[in-house]
């Protein structure tokens, strides 16, 4: 499961009734993503229980003019994590093209599809209660989607006031950034630090094959972290091209907000689509609202103990194609997410458990 793409959430310093809100995506560009719509709203509804603090959405309708593919086409800037936000949202196209060729052909990606609509970005923005002076919409570079930039945090990354991105990510980038400096500064009081990157520098083809920036921007304190100064965790691809390399080091050496770089081997995820920015999705809480998750699904040394042993138990240690046509795979999959769910405490959120 690649969280970036569980859900759109908007903390409860955005929303006008002070709840922490979740819309789960409904992924429905593709037949076998879209499958995850359910289950991922009941586990996010076991996991956020309380209503009076959290409101968990069901999906946007499951139709072209919504496609919603969550938080990989969103990010939150912000002067401080629990203070007032603005809520960036990135699409690829719009619905009412659809009937307009011209301006489809025009406007819209020829070789790819664009997977996230303007219509689900500002029903998401309605139903969360955000006000429209604290949030932004803009459209993909039709050319990035078209050249592989499948989802906006495959070309641009932000955390707190920082964002660092390609300057063929959007459509009009200079014009979306300018916008998105005015929204900081009025609603945070605080200076937008974008941080561009040219197609002299890197091509938008090197940034998909290394996955510059489908790294993740972290504030990490304590040891290791350089100080006042952000962690960028990248894909070790990042640090073997010499095009990406040189941004990384320009940005670290120069006295930047990004202080150091952390390299991951990330292959297996990186073959089927998926870099650091597969945890892109973050839930903003105050302590109260915190105290209030369900506990049994937060890291312990305990729990991770207990799921190491699971995947033991139930693992194979190899899978071959005609595996897929026993149904004893079935059955040992089912017997596996019966226990974890009863680990985590989450009830019967799969189909079969109902």
């Amino acid at each position: 499961m690649w969280t970036a793409n569980a859900a759109m959430v908007s903390p409860s310093a955005d929303t006008a009734d002070g709840r922490v809100h979740f819309t789960p995506a409904n992924l429905i560009s593709n037949l076998h993503r879209a499958l995850e719509a359910g289950p991922t709203t009941r586990i996010l509804r076991a996991i956020f229980r309380d209503e009076a603090r959290f409101a968990v959405h069901d999906p946007l309708p499951a139709a072209p003019t919504t496609g919603d593919e969550g938080a990989a086409n969103h990010t939150r800037l912000c002067a401080e994590y629990g203070g007032p936000g603005v809520e960036f949202f990135v699409y690829g196209r719009r619905a009412e093209w659809d009937h307009d060729p011209e301006r489809r052909l025009e406007l819209a990606p020829k070789r790819f599809p664009a997977r996230q609509t303007r219509e689900a970005c500002a029903a998401i923005v309605r139903r969360h209660g955000l006000d429209p002076e604290r949030v932004v919409l803009a459209q993909q570079n039709p050319e990035a989607i078209d050249r592989g930039v499948f989802h906006n945090d495959v070309i641009s990354v932000g955390n707190r006031t920082v964002l660092f991105h390609h300057e063929d990510a959007f459509v009009e980038t200079a014009r979306v950034v300018d916008e998105l400096r005015a929204r900081v500064d009025a609603a945070c009081g605080a200076e937008l630090i974008p941080l561009p990157v040219t197609r002299e520098e890197i091509s938008i083809e090197e940034c998909v094959g290394t996955y510059l920036f489908n790294s993740q921007l972290l504030s990490v304190p304590g040891e290791g972290a350089v100080e006042g100064r952000m962690t960028l965790v990248a894909p070790v691809e990042c640090r073997e091209s010499p095009a990406a390399s040189a941004v990384i080091r320009r940005l670290v050496e120069g006295e930047g907000p990004i202080g150091e770089a952390r390299y991951f081997d990330l292959r297996q995820s990186m073959r089927n689509g998926g870099g650091p920015a597969c945890l892109r999705l973050r839930v903003v809480l105050s302590d109260d609202e915190a105290g209030r998750v369900n506990q049994s699904v937060l890291l312990t040394d305990a729990l991770a103990d207990a799921l190491e042993a699971w995947v033991g138990r139930h693992y194979r240690e190899e899978l071959a194609l005609p595996d897929l046509a026993d149904p004893a795979l079935v059955r040992e999959n089912r017997d596996a997410l019966d226990e974890l769910t009863g680990l985590l405490d989450l009830g019967p959120v799969y189909g079969f458990q109902r």
